[in-house]
């Protein structure tokens, strides 16, 4: 009868996994950088995501680890914990909804959460304060307000127009809450902004 070794191959948990979440990404050149990644490891066929990364094949240790050192390294780190991939995916969708999809921030986001992770939103909303030491309503003003003012100094929409965009009940609406949060009213920050580009273009 043969030997069996009953040392079996160390293996990481992620080796049974379909879906690698991986925290920090935030735009689509950290898809392209975490691509680069995942192919310079040796994991071929890895399907990038915001946030997430779809794998066909096991990983093993060794890869494992250099995928987290080379994540690492530039900002980026893999979630094992389901509580913080939950809260990311609550990041993630925050940042789609306000950033590549204006037409749904006229939708009642806690009723767009609470359908896409298919979660009570009650409970996401106790569990990401819990985590984070802020509401995600918080964490969604502040996502809206930096997105009006890439609006204002990169776009030519007037001020009514991004109001509209991005769902606010009124221009006095958004000049109220932008002014709360920057200090500055959004006609202030636009003259601000468009001296900061005219200096760079006389450079």
């Amino acid at each position: 009868m043969k030997r069996i070794d009953m040392e079996k191959k160390k293996t990481h948990p992620l080796d049974k996994q379909k879906h690698i979440y991986i925290k920090n990404m935030v735009c689509n050149r950290c898809i392209l950088v975490v691509s680069e990644i995942f192919s310079d490891v040796g994991i071929a066929n890895a399907r990038v995501e915001m946030g997430k990364v779809i794998i066909d094949t096991p990983i093993d240790q060794e890869k494992h680890e250099n995928l987290e050192i080379r994540l690492n390294k530039v900002g980026f780190e893999i979630i094992n914990d389901s509580k913080s991939r939950l809260i990311e995916q609550i990041r993630k969708i925050t940042i789609e909804f306000v950033y590549h999809h204006p037409e749904q921030i006229k939708v009642n986001f806690s009723d767009y959460l609470s359908d896409k992770l298919l979660l009570d939103y009650n409970y996401l909303s106790s569990l990401y304060s819990s985590v984070e030491g802020t509401t995600i309503e918080k964490h969604m003003i502040n996502l809206k307000i930096e997105r009006v003012k890439e609006l204002l100094v990169y776009d030519e929409k007037t001020l009514s127009e991004i109001a509209f965009d991005m769902g606010y009940s009124s221009v006095a609406h958004l000049s109220g809450q932008f002014k709360r949060i920057t200090g500055f009213t959004p006609s202030y920050f636009k003259k601000l902004g468009d001296q900061k580009l005219k200096s760079i273009d006389n450079v």
